[in-house]
């Protein structure tokens, strides 16, 4: 695969917020110790460098053709691993470690959904969902026998599964509805969580003797 180091850098560095950042012990296959790494996902790409605040990054694992797994035998930081397959076979192996188990449990998340391949089950899955909800409309249309002769109603199989109360019928409208709330709540969130990140870094306070400055 050819990557133009140019455009990578300029997507690694651009003023955007990135998916998620912050602090990870690496290790690769060629280095075996752990490494201090500030690490940045956007999109399918974790970038990571020797410190915060670089203009370029040191290196990039493209997040394609990997699991995301817990490395239990790793006993000196909240460790999972990155696995990389090829052609049915396991590849290289990336060890990555956190602070503290909440952000084990963030960076595993985000990087388990991050791919492409991720996002197009993801959009597979949704479009047989719509299907389902747009066949079983038409369904219930043709049944009705409005316009045309009635048809007889279509036999069902009994499903083991069936807990014996009614599914409800969700439409596309609320579909559409369900996931437009929980994005503006996510986007408000992180909004809000934004502004005060810079007002924490637009106000400083400082203690001088008996008095409080306050800088801004």
């Amino acid at each position: 695969m050819k990557i133009n180091e140019k455009t990578l850098v300029s997507y690694a560095c651009n003023k955007l917020p990135p998916d998620m950042e912050g602090w990870l012990w690496k290790r690769g296959e060629v280095n075996k110790g752990f490494q201090k790494r500030w690490c940045m996902l956007r999109g399918n790409l974790l970038f990571y460098s020797e410190k915060k605040g670089d203009k370029e990054p040191i290196g990039v694992i493209i997040l394609e053709g990997c699991t995301v797994e817990l490395a239990e035998e790793e006993t000196e930081h909240y460790a999972f691993k990155l696995v990389f397959h090829t052609e049915g076979r396991t590849g290289r192996t990336y060890i990555l470690g956190a602070s503290s188990q909440p952000d084990l449990e963030k960076w595993m998340k985000l990087l388990a959904c991050a791919s492409y391949d991720f996002m197009k089950l993801m959009v597979v899955e949704l479009q047989h969902q719509i299907t389902e909800i747009e066949s079983g409309g038409s369904s219930k249309a043709e049944g009705s026998g409005v316009g045309g002769e009635p048809r007889p109603p279509p036999r069902t199989r009994h499903n083991p599964f069936n807990t014996g109360k009614e599914k409800h019928k969700y439409t596309w409208l609320d579909w559409h509805t369900g996931y437009g709330e929980r994005i503006l709540q996510d986007r408000e969130e992180w909004l809000e969580q934004r502004r005060r990140t810079e007002q924490e870094r637009s106000h400083q306070i400082e203690m001088s003797g008996d008095n409080l400055l306050i800088v801004l």
